[in-house]
């Protein structure tokens, strides 16, 4: 199928990507873990996010596809020929009072074939998409606000893929909220033994890179939009958790600046 986003969606820095024919492509669209190419997308992920500790468990991912229409979760797969290229996932989720929806870029895995090719600039855009069909679902006025946000490591100079990765989105036109002001954690992915062997959960730190659709021109964020991207995150994990790791004080809110604060945006190279 062809996916239900246009050129207008792109990045501004992914506009090159709009050359490409979409049609030479085929994009898969998986919300099920009992979708046939679920294991085999999962598996590309698992390969290059689990050892690291990024990826949710199989059976997580089971109970936030189930939690639709309350927050809608996705798999993109790409293929051409029958040959994987690429998949990624996301989730989008609306605020409580509808007139915003925040989309969690969960992970992108783009096989070397077909890399810079203009191609991921569309995996950028994708979500775009799910986000209006949440919208849609829960009734929100035209002219919601869309706002994609990723969580990425800390920019570090002695590692070429991270910093090629930064590069891409930055050049894409997303921005990252001040991590000086913002000091946000991923919850721990790890099994529940795994956690309780270690003595306790480890939430890991990553920035918040942000791309407000239609906004990107701006340069600074509200610390009440900021607690609204980061409960929206939390909320999209909470299910797979067990209380006391999520009541870790690295994941606690009360020390984000207060909700009328502006907070600058910036290039995720930023150090």
């Amino acid at each position: 199928m062809i996916p239900p986003i246009s050129a207008r969606d792109l990045a501004p820095g992914d506009e090159k990507s709009a050359a490409i024919d979409l049609a030479a492509f085929e994009f898969i669209r998986i919300r099920s873990v009992y979708d046939p190419l679920f294991e085999e997308a999962y598996g590309h992920l698992w390969a290059e996010f689990g050892p690291k500790d990024e990826l949710e468990l199989r059976e997580a991912l089971d109970q936030r596809f189930r939690r639709a229409p309350e927050m809608l979760y996705e798999m993109w797969v790409v293929r051409r020929d029958g040959e994987f290229l690429a998949v990624r996932d996301h989730t989008a989720v609306p605020t409580a009072d509808h007139s915003h929806a925040i989309v969690h870029l969960s992970h992108v895995l783009v096989a070397p074939a077909a890399r810079r090719t203009g191609l991921t600039g569309w995996l950028r855009a994708l979500p775009i998409a799910a986000a209006r069909e949440c919208l849609a679902q829960h009734g929100a006025a035209p002219g919601a606000h869309i706002t994609l946000v990723a969580e990425m490591e800390y920019p570090q100079a002695d590692d070429p893929p991270r910093m090629i990765r930064l590069q891409a989105y930055e050049k894409a036109g997303f921005r990252k909220i001040d991590p000086g002001l913002v000091r946000y954690h991923q919850p721990d992915f790890r099994a529940p033994a795994a956690i309780d062997a270690s003595g306790g959960a480890r939430p890991l730190p990553f920035q918040l890179i942000v791309r407000r659709v239609g906004r990107e021109h701006e340069r600074v964020i509200t610390g009440g939009e900021t607690r609204q991207l980061v409960q929206a995150l939390y909320a999209i994990y909470g299910p797979q958790f067990r209380a006391a790791d999520l009541a870790h004080p690295l994941l606690s809110l009360e020390n984000y600046p207060y909700d009328t604060a502006m907070i600058p945006l910036l290039p995720p190279t930023q150090c």
